[in-house]
């Protein structure tokens, strides 16, 4: 069979999910089955793989989902812990105390907040932390998600203390003789002679985190615009682009540090340092107004009543007057507090707990006899850290049993909802990814696929490279399952083409983390902690902008330089780069005048 042809067949999966989940709108509960039958029939009878092999991969995608499942509980008992006890309360009025604006609420809690909670944990817990968060405060449930995704982009390649390059990239690559030529020939040996692999590594970080802070510059200017476009009383995008300088000066106060960290201290810590500096420079500019919107004018959304039907989840808030007790900010905050600890200490490789959580690991090794494996880590996932914290709030907020109860039942109907879906979406990915070794003696789906891609695209691969690590991580729901997958892939790829082939992976690592906005798998997550199922396809033609450019932008960029020397300064990347730069100049500088001129008019009373 062809690889054209492979890569076709390749797709039919992954078209499954946009024709059913996005174009026809069905719940992901109806149309992941049809993705997974797609998905298994071509593993079965096109790649000729073992049903041993695929039933292999379904279990082990079944014991991925009820790992979710289990962060998805965690998060929602969690929020539901807050509520009960009236911290939660508390925490809508701390924002109110800051600004009333939903803007910037958004950018503080998804941007920011969401960065660091990724550079901690990864595994989409900033998703289960800030979408919950948002809703509490007010947030409709699809606003809040679509938030929650499009920052799952920046941070996401130094998510789990660099997970995605230590593990993903570092995987993909190692033992490669290929890639060891390249590595020494860039003079990355020691005195001795030997190879300094973690720095050549470590360099490829500092190129995703470059690629990651020019495009991730405006990404809070996304989800405001989205924000205000899709949710606001006016469907107004110059709303959301009326705060562009604070915007603006949130996204360099979290990707300065984020590029310092990258380069003075490798790739475990730029989204965790970046996102923590961020939020404490914030914070403090926003307290003394600066860059702020006009405090009389703050930007909110209309009343509940007037939402639309499919913006809403299933969670209810207490209004503030009904919360049985006032809880001080610093109890209520700090139930965060211990999340974002908890997580930094179990995370970070040179502390003893992360090796003791890690250890204990329930093995499950040999599914059905084939080389399949999972070990489940109970204690390790992010789950752990919120229903620990769930129960020391218990106890340090002095709620009663009953109240602790409920917030335990509700969280517990949240999820039933979710586990339909999820049983299928994983799954599917699994045996997606698992489908090599085959009789027919093709390689798995996603590097067929990709291959089909590199045929088509030639020299101009450096712009295509993103998109395919975004579609792995989007299939897989992991940037660090798509930098394994493909960083050897895109390597050779960039040594066929006869260009820079690190200049490749860093594209790949940087698509890889895009990938998340679309990810089915991380919005059915993400949904489910709010109650709003049903809706994954609606929200993901919603994150489809934001990835675009972000795939876009970084390949443009790439291309530029990776063919600089032979093409010029005036090659296709510079030019779709600065097209790209210059549409957003224009868009910010166009809207702000249009939106002064309806203030000016609205000011002096001749509009009503």
């Amino acid at each position: 069979m062809s690889a054209s042809v492979l890569a076709v067949l390749s797709l039919l999966p992954i078209l499954a999910v946009a024709l059913f989940l996005v174009i026809l709108r069905w719940p992901a509960k109806r149309a992941m089955p049809i993705s997974y039958i797609v998905a298994a029939a071509l593993a079965l009878f096109a790649w000729q793989v073992p049903p041993s092999q695929v039933g292999a991969a379904s279990i082990k995608g079944l014991i991925i989902a009820c790992e979710l499942l289990f962060i998805i509980f965690g998060a929602i008992l969690l929020l539901n812990t807050l509520e009960e006890s009236g911290a939660l309360a508390t925490i809508r009025r701390s924002f109110s105390d800051i600004t009333e604006d939903r803007r910037v609420q958004v950018i503080i809690i998804a941007w920011l907040f969401g960065s660091f909670i990724e550079g901690a944990a990864g595994f989409g817990t900033p998703a289960a932390v800030a979408v919950p968060l948002l809703v509490g405060l007010g947030f409709p449930a699809m606003a809040a998600v679509t938030a929650g995704m499009i920052i799952q982009s920046t941070p996401v390649s130094f998510g789990a203390a660099g997970t995605p390059i230590r593990v993903g990239v570092n995987t993909g690559l190692s033992g490669n003789e290929a890639v060891e030529v390249v590595a020494r020939n860039m003079d990355f040996v020691s005195a001795a002679g030997d190879l300094q692999w973690d720095a050549f590594i470590a360099m490829i970080g500092w190129k995703v985190a470059m690629l990651h802070a020019v495009a991730g510059t405006l990404v809070p200017l996304f989800v405001l615009g989205m924000m205000t476009r899709f949710f606001g009383k006016n469907r107004s995008f110059r709303e959301g682009l009326e705060v562009w300088p604070f915007a603006l000066f949130a996204a360099f106060s979290m990707t300065i540090p984020y590029l310092a960290a990258a380069y003075f201290l490798g790739p475990e810590f730029p989204s965790l340092l970046g996102g923590l500096t961020g939020l404490a420079i914030v914070v403090v500019a926003a307290k003394k107004s600066f860059l702020m919107p006009p405090a009389d004018r703050p930007w909110d959304f209309d009343i509940p009543e007037n939402w639309d039907t499919e913006w809403k989840g299933i969670l209810q808030f207490k209004k503030d007057e009904e919360c049985p007790r006032e809880i001080s900010m610093g109890q209520a905050w700090l139930p965060y507090i211990l999340v974002a600890v908890l997580l930094v200490v179990t995370r970070l490789k040179s502390l003893p707990l992360s090796g003791w959580l890690n250890e204990a690991a329930i093995p499950i090794h040999g599914i059905f006899g084939t080389g399949i494996n999972h070990d489940v880590k109970p204690l390790y996932l992010p789950g752990s850290v919120f229903v620990v914290v769930s129960l020391v709030t218990f106890l340090m907020h002095r709620m009663s049993p009953a109240s602790y109860v409920h917030a335990l039942k509700r969280s517990g109907k949240t999820i039933v909802a979710a586990s339909v879906a999820l049983i299928f979406t994983v799954p599917m990915v699994q045996v997606f990814i698992n489908s090599g070794g085959g009789a027919a003696g093709y390689v798995e789906m996603p590097v067929a696929l990709a291959a089909g891609v590199e045929r088509l695209a030639g020299g101009a691969w450096p712009i295509f490279s993103p998109f395919i690590g975004g579609i792995g991580a989007a299939v897989a729901g992991s940037n660090t399952v798509s930098n394994m997958m493909f960083s050897l892939f895109q390597f050779n790829v960039g040594q066929r083409i006869g260009v820079d082939p690190t200049w490749i992976v860093a594209l790949q690592a940087v698509g890889g983390a895009a990938g998340n906005m679309i990810c089915v798998h991380n919005v059915v997550a993400a949904s489910a902690v709010v109650g709003l199922l049903g809706r994954e396809g609606t929200v993901i033609r919603k994150t489809l902008i934001p990835f675009t450019y972000y795939a876009l932008l970084p390949g443009s960029i790439g291309y530029s330089i990776v063919w600089w020397n032979q093409s010029g300064p005036l090659n296709v990347g510079t030019i779709v780069a600065f097209l790209i730069a210059a549409t957003a100049v224009y868009t910010i500088a166009t809207n702000r005048r249009k939106l002064a001129a309806e203030t000016g008019v609205s000011e002096t009373g001749s509009s009503g």
